[in-house]
């Protein structure tokens, strides 16, 4: 049984964290010197585990053991949020990272191959999960030519340039080469605390189905126009934001969750009644059917905003990500695994938030392990999680991989 190094695990940690350090978190936008820096530190410990390391034409790093045996990925995403935290990402790298180093100590597991990697804008500062869509061919060379930064319009292909990734080829999955893929990853909400658990497996990952809803109205003098006569797209928005709070709740399932993430208004002065109004909303679960249901009762508001405030509108759907479940011979390794070490705090349930694993898991058998978040919080420097955790997590995952790789391997 392989036994992960406590100290060396919380010591890696806290070194991943200098790279971008701000406050108590991270600040280590992708393709940033930051980022690229820890890129190629990872590739310098996957090199002196005797891996062969790569970072491949977005950034992804990959530890290859040099084995003919089918191996097992473990990793998660080095980049950070802006201004956000220190395990975001980093637990899932740092974690595989440590369970190689664990796996090739136990005489008896060093036969068992363990394949570290880190994938490359899982956090979307050009395009969402690229680098976990990249490696199962589910992005073209033209979508990335037409990225930019969603926060400073920087064009990726620059970005790569900058990088020093410009030229190098895209690594692609081979599924015959590995026995699957495991992530680790806080928890970023508050279920596991608030109900006394450690562990949470993964039973699946949510869709996400995304939209821009514009409101036309009538632009005009905010004094002088009648209320009668007025089309005002910002009312429209917002009675819409208002009817999808009463509505909701009726159509959703127990976990789903809904959100309007910005609404603007145009020319947006305090003396124009709006002539424009545009809003992101976003929705998700983990049932199709139910992202559906949900998809036709935001449009039947959308039509009855409409009649009701005279203005026009158009939808469109931005993002349809597709639900995934996990694989289940893996969740029970997983749940095993916890069991043994921690026994009755562990719990399958449902990620909220994307993850590679979602996308990765098209290609390959994948399954994650959650730790939990202290209070909840997730995309903040606040963002934290109790040592003691930190360290049952990695073990668990270790110990799955073993059963993994001897139950579902060679």
């Amino acid at each position: 049984m392989p036994r992960i190094n406590a100290e060396r695990l919380l010591s890696e940690l806290r070194r991943f964290a200098r790279f971008g350090a701000h406050k108590t978190g991270v600040h280590r936008p992708t393709y940033s010197a930051e980022d690229m820096e820890s890129r190629r530190w990872l590739a310098s410990q996957y090199e002196a585990l005797g891996l062969d390391a790569h970072i491949d034409g977005v950034g992804n790093v990959f530890g290859m053991p040099r084995s003919p045996r089918r191996s097992l990925l473990i990793g998660s995403h080095a980049e950070s949020q802006n201004h956000a935290g220190w395990l975001d990402g980093a637990l899932g790298v740092i974690y595989g990272l440590e369970v190689a180093r664990a796996f090739a100590e136990t005489p008896d597991c060093a036969e068992l191959p363990i394949a570290p990697v880190a994938w490359a804008d899982e956090e979307s500062h050009y395009i969402t999960l690229l680098g976990s869509r990249s490696y199962v061919g589910d992005i073209s060379e033209a979508e990335i030519a037409n990225a930019v930064n969603v926060y400073h319009g920087q064009p990726l292909r620059d970005a790569l340039k900058a990088a020093g990734l410009a030229g190098i080829p895209r690594r692609q999955a081979e599924p015959e080469r590995h026995v699957g893929y495991l992530e680790a990853h806080i928890e970023q909400g508050d279920s596991l605390e608030a109900t006394g658990k450690r562990i949470g497996i993964v039973t699946s990952i949510v869709g996400i189905w995304q939209y821009r809803i514009a409101f036309d109205g009538v632009q005009n003098h905010a004094g002088t126009t009648r209320m009668a006569i007025r089309k005002d797209a910002g009312v429209a928005a917002a009675m819409l934001a208002m009817a999808i709070a009463e509505r909701f709740p009726q159509v959703a399932a127990e976990r789903s969750v809904w959100t309007t993430g910005r609404i603007t208004l145009e020319p947006g002065a305090p003396s124009i009644i709006p002539g424009r109004a545009e809003m992101l909303f976003q929705f998700r679960d983990a049932d199709v059917s139910v992202l559906e249901r949900m998809d036709v009762a935001l449009r039947d508001l959308v039509e009855q905003t409409c009649a009701r405030s005279g203005c026009s509108a158009e939808v469109e759907r931005t993002a349809t990500g597709r639900p995934w479940v996990m694989d289940q011979a893996f969740q029970e390794a997983l749940e095993a695994s916890a069991e043994r070490h921690a026994p009755g705090m562990h719990v399958r349930m449902p990620s909220g938030a994307s993850h590679d694993a979602q996308l990765v898991a098209r290609k390959l058998r994948a399954a994650m392990l959650f730790v939990p978040s202290i209070g909840g919080i997730s995309h903040h420097w606040t963002e934290n999680t109790d040592d003691a955790d930190l360290v049952l997590g990695c073990q668990v995952l270790a110990d799955a991989a073993e059963t993994i790789l001897r139950t579902q391997g060679d």
